[in-house]
């Protein structure tokens, strides 16, 4: 009989090397996936793993998926190091380009480039409001913050439907459910030409090196973390527990709602029922990948969107289905709580089981 028995100590190598460990064992199982579906191994892993870096152009869409991905899951490391389980940034996402959308919208033939901004923080302002609801249930209800989160994304959805088959829909559309594209002075300045990377990697970045600050160099940051790991303690130290709640639901709704901004302003151009792309949900596993760290993060944003990317190719390359980018991810997820487990813990055998 087999028994999960606590280690003395965790190995500090592994705790960095497990992510490693857990994308090597997520290959091994793509392998053996591809060879059951009659696919060539070969070519399986050259479309998640070299399309998309052999060429500066695939390069640039590397950066396009990935800006998002980082710029949610550096949100969503304040709410989880804070032990806040916000599982609904995905709504943030899409609340957060509705309000950016809305206000692309406004924009006319006498709008100056100073509406960009505005799109962004209209961006901002509807994640932290849609993160707020739950942050207010939790606080006065003490409603779960991962369920509240999580059915939020349902109503964001709706929300977004509403307008794109209502009120908001492009007349001169032919019935399509979209709105107008978004006037070009409403996009989001590009990094170079023949590309479609913008600002917002640089902002992701600077996001990165900001929350690495925020964390690790700052009294307010240590506060935040301990407010939520250990709320006695906290108190006793000064620290408020309820203020790290609030604190890191809404940075992390701001931060899935500017990520929504970046998307509606920038490669999509407009809202359409297809803005959910589960950035949301898979900024998740970037984040637990990158350690919770920012610089780790970078990294395996940059992972994450290798999958999507090669999920795209292998539908068209290899004829597999669209949930072949959700599988890679799962897989990926789940070897890594499988390595996080085995690093606390040791197999033990107890005795043959009655």
């Amino acid at each position: 009989m087999l028994k999960l028995e606590p280690r003395p100590q965790a190995s500090k190598f592994w705790s960095y090397g497990s992510p490693l460990l857990a994308l090597a064992i997520t290959v091994l199982i793509g392998v053996a996936l591809f060879i059951a579906l009659g696919k060539d191994p070969v070519k399986g892993l050259q479309v998640f793993f070299w399309e998309p870096v052999k060429t500066p152009y695939a390069l640039g869409e590397l950066m396009v998926k990935a800006t998002p991905l980082l710029v949610i899951a550096l949100g969503l490391a304040v709410c989880f190091r804070s032990n806040v389980w916000n599982i609904g940034a995905e709504g943030q996402f899409i609340i957060g380009a509705v309000a950016a959308g809305g206000v692309a919208l406004l924009a006319g033939k006498e709008t100056g480039r100073w509406i960009v901004p505005v799109i962004l923080l209209a961006g901002v302002a509807g994640g932290m409001v849609w993160a707020g609801i739950t942050a207010l249930l939790r606080d006065r209800f003490n409603a779960s913050e991962i369920l509240v989160s999580l059915m939020l994304v349902y109503v964001a959805d709706m929300v977004l439907s509403l307008l794109v088959y209502g009120p908001w829909k492009d007349p001169a559309g032919y019935n399509f459910p979209q709105t107008r594209t978004f006037d070009a002075v409403t996009q989001i300045p590009r990094l170079m030409s023949g590309s479609r990377v913008s600002v917002g990697l640089l902002i992701a970045l600077g996001g990165a090196a900001a929350l690495w600050v925020f964390l690790f160099r700052t009294r307010a940051g240590f506060a935040q973390q301990v407010g939520g790991l250990a709320p006695a303690a906290a108190r006793y130290a000064g620290f408020s527990s309820r203020k790290a709640l609030w604190v890191a639901l809404l940075t992390s709704g701001g931060a899935a709602g500017l990520a929504g901004a970046l998307e509606v302003a920038g490669p999509i151009g407009q809202l359409t029922p297809y803005v959910p792309a589960g950035y949301g949900f898979a900024a998740i596993i970037v984040a637990f990948v990158g350690r919770l760290h920012p610089v780790g993060m970078v990294f395996s944003a940059v992972l994450m969107s290798m999958f999507y990317i090669g999920g795209e190719l292998a539908q068209s390359r290899l004829g597999l289905p669209k949930s072949i980018t959700g599988v890679f991810q799962g897989l990926l997820l789940f070897t890594l709580l499988a390595c996080d487990t085995l690093i606390a813990y040791r197999l033990k055998v107890t005795g043959r089981a009655t």
